[in-house]
């Protein structure tokens, strides 16, 4: 997920290269007094925490061992940190990729940090991690799950603390929401944890898909008016949410995107944007809205002259939230992107597709 305002560019920069990520366990404490319920639950939480050790993780750069429990974690990760603060854990340190949240925890997640200190933020530059920064929060744990390490990162990360890179099997940045909450619960020692949060989340998803059952089948695709037209491809975490609650994207997306998360598009492949709903994240919905239907290769299309078009301001906290696309984040989208839609493919061509009150 990159950011469309000033971090567009290093996101993307970000984007093409690969990704270090590294996982984290949770710490669990009991009381001191023999034979009361606090101390026994407190033994077994720290019994089933410790049986969690050590535990190995693949990844894009071969494996990772964690030995023991993490106090201190860092999330290079873009989107990591709302996994780890599901799982009841709040890093040291986080990686900033939008909003300019105090400690880069965004307001779908601030209540997660209870009465913690916030985390340190890291900027993500686009250049990769800031290693010396890291390296002086002393961090027992590094995950960049979300994220696009190169090879040498993941190697300069590696001498001061345990790194996980992504899995192999996915584009850079295109780790699905589910499986980045669940590899990171396994890192923390939370399995248990991990699949309970993602249950609540799909949840919330079938939800909204049984209350929409004309989501189920009908087309749907991702994009945002920079550098012209750049379309998400299958594994963004965007388009995960679109066939999550039931949409299909356009046949021939990935052909035409590669092996990226997403790419922009020629003119000629305008086509791929008129579907049953298209969804754009724009800077500023009237000012790109007005831009877009002037583009000849655009305004014609049926998406447009039949009211189909979805937008999301990239710059609030729903866009955010929307561009993250995490176990936290996405239950603050559902609330707002799922009206829109289901005004978008009513089958009524003079229904607006309203922006959420807040």
């Amino acid at each position: 997920m990159f950011r469309f305002r000033s971090s567009r560019a290093p996101r993307l920069a970000a984007a093409l290269t690969s990704t270090a990520l590294l996982l984290v366990t949770a710490t669990a404490c009991g009381g001191d007094d023999s034979g009361s319920d606090a101390s026994d639950a407190g033994a077994e939480a720290s019994s089933s925490a410790d049986s969690a050790f050590p535990v190995t993780i693949a990844h894009k750069y071969g494996s990772t061992t964690i030995k023991s429990e993490p106090q201190r974690i860092v999330t290079v990760g873009l989107t990591d940190q709302d996994a780890v603060l599901a799982l009841g854990k709040v890093p040291v340190g986080t990686t900033e990729w939008l909003g300019g949240y105090k400690g880069a925890v965004g307001p779908w997640a601030a209540d997660k940090l209870g009465s913690a200190a916030a985390p340190t933020v890291l900027k993500d530059t686009g250049t990769g991690p800031q290693v010396e920064k890291i390296a002086a929060l002393k961090p027992d744990l590094i995950l960049a799950v979300y994220g696009g390490l190169t090879k040498e990162q993941y190697t300069s990360l590696s001498a001061f603390a345990p790194v996980v890179a992504q899995p192999k099997q996915y584009n850079d940045y295109g780790v699905p929401w589910q499986e980045q909450a669940e590899t990171i619960g396994k890192a923390l020692g939370e399995p248990e944890e991990a699949a309970t949060a993602v249950k609540e989340t799909e949840d919330r998803i079938a939800a909204a898909v049984a209350e929409h059952p004309e989501f189920k089948g009908a087309s749907a695709v991702m994009a945002t008016p920079y550098e012209g037209i750049f379309v998400f491809g299958s594994q963004d975490p965007r388009s995960h949410l679109l066939t999550d609650l039931g949409f299909t994207l356009p046949a021939d997306l990935d052909k035409v995107i590669g092996d990226q998360f997403g790419a922009n598009i020629s003119k000629e492949r305008t086509d791929l944007l008129d579907q049953d709903a298209l969804v754009w994240q724009v800077g500023d919905v009237t000012k790109d809205a007005d831009k877009l239907h002037k583009d000849a290769s655009y305004k014609d299309l049926n998406v447009v002259k039949q009211g189909r078009e979805v937008y999301v301001n990239e710059t609030s906290d729903y866009g955010n939230a929307l561009s993250m696309g995490t176990v936290l984040s996405l239950r603050y989208v559902i609330e707002r992107l799922v009206p829109q839609l289901a005004a978008a493919v009513d089958g009524k061509t003079d229904t607006k597709v309203e922006q959420p009150a807040s």
